[in-house]
């Protein structure tokens, strides 16, 4: 275990205090706590709720960075234990050190994220989608292993996975996917991965061995609360039903329980059939589409922005942002911040943080 290490650390934690402002909540905190042991508190329920939920968004930020402080405190102290032990017993005890060192400096990260996290949407969950795009059976293969690897990164996190829709590819892979993810944070950090990944390897599917590129294109949206204003007129969709093709047992291969719903005006198609009853699936429906024209109209407004006084770079829905090479060589690169790394076997098993951080540094 390198002391060094520590060390960077907790010279780093030292800055996030300035960085985030804690003093500052921290006062603020104890006036609203202040506030909230008043006897009278809750005679305007209103005023009081707004209180609590200020106050737990104060805490989002203190805890974690307390937890932090104090979870290495304790490895300063272990550290200055190990030379007592045998070289067994000391290698096994830097493993742990080890972990624990990893997990501090993912708070910290996390920590810095939220702080880049300004958006209105941002804390929200999302739902998470990825369509197979030019390459055949090869791209639907691509769709198969993108999925594990998000389903990795979002296990990591601690976040809840629900699957949506699922369209298997007609010889293999998967065509289509959709998950809801829950968890906060959880669009803020998902929307990094907005856009087209592209593959470059040798194609199991090709007897000539030769090597294929495919495409994929994954996109987040925001899942909206029911109070959000988004009409959307009764002529304005089409509502057509089906029965589910993926797993659930005998129920959902026998009913018609599968929704599809498409917006006319704007093309915008969504489906689910993860949920027995067709009454479920339909409001689901309805709750991507009402996010994904609220989102819509976010981008219509953020482009609106940018002509009037540009911006440093361009990230639009189905630019190429990544790429993944396993041959000649291994390396993935993502072209909007350029950061790569030669390790595709951990990316590939969910590791993407570096590549969302480097994202989030440079756009936010």
């Amino acid at each position: 275990m390198d002391s060094e290490r520590v060390s960077e650390i907790e010279e780093k934690l030292k800055a996030m205090e300035d960085y985030l402002n804690l003093k500052d909540k921290i006062i603020k905190l104890k006036k609203l706590e202040e506030v909230m042991s008043s006897p009278s508190f809750w005679d305007a329920p209103k005023e009081a709720d707004k209180i609590v939920a200020e106050i737990k968004t104060i805490q989002k930020w203190i805890k974690p960075y307390n937890q932090s402080v104090e979870r290495l405190k304790e490895v300063k102290e272990l550290l200055s234990e190990i030379d007592c032990l045998d070289e067994e017993e000391k290698k096994a005890f830097s493993s742990d050190l080890e972990g624990e060192i990893e997990e501090i400096e993912r708070k910290v990260s996390d920590l810095e994220c939220m702080k880049m996290l300004s958006g209105e949407m941002d804390k929200n969950s999302c739902f998470f989608s990825i369509n197979a795009g030019a390459g055949g059976t090869e791209a639907c293969d691509w769709v198969k292993m993108l999925s594990r690897m998000y389903n990795r990164w979002f296990e990591s996190r601690g976040w809840k996975i629900e699957l949506v829709d699922l369209l298997e590819g007609e010889d293999a892979g998967i065509k289509s996917v959709t998950y809801k993810v829950s968890g906060e944070y959880s669009y803020g950090f998902c929307k990094a991965e907005s856009g087209v990944h592209r593959l470059v390897r040798i194609s199991p599917f090709d007897s000539n061995k030769r090597r294929h590129t495919s495409f994929a294109s994954v996109e987040a949206t925001p899942e909206i609360e029911e109070e959000l204003d988004v009409e959307i007129a009764e002529e304005d969709v089409r509502i057509d039903t089906y029965r589910s093709s993926g797993a659930g047992g005998q129920h959902v291969n026998t009913t018609d329980s599968a929704v599809r719903i498409t917006h006319l005006p704007t093309g915008i198609v969504v489906q689910c059939q993860n949920e027995r009853s067709q009454i479920k699936n339909r409001a689901t429906c309805m709750k991507m589409l009402k996010a994904k024209l609220y989102q819509m109209e976010m981008e219509i407004k953020r482009k609106e922005i940018e002509s009037m006084g540009g911006t440093k770079k361009e990230i639009g829905w189905g630019s190429q942002i990544r790429s993944y090479v396993f041959q000649p060589y291994q390396m993935v690169k993502d072209h909007r911040t350029k950061y790569e790394e030669g390790n595709i076997n951990s990316i590939m098993d969910g590791e993407i943080d570096r590549f969302v951080i480097a994202f989030l540094r440079e756009f936010g």
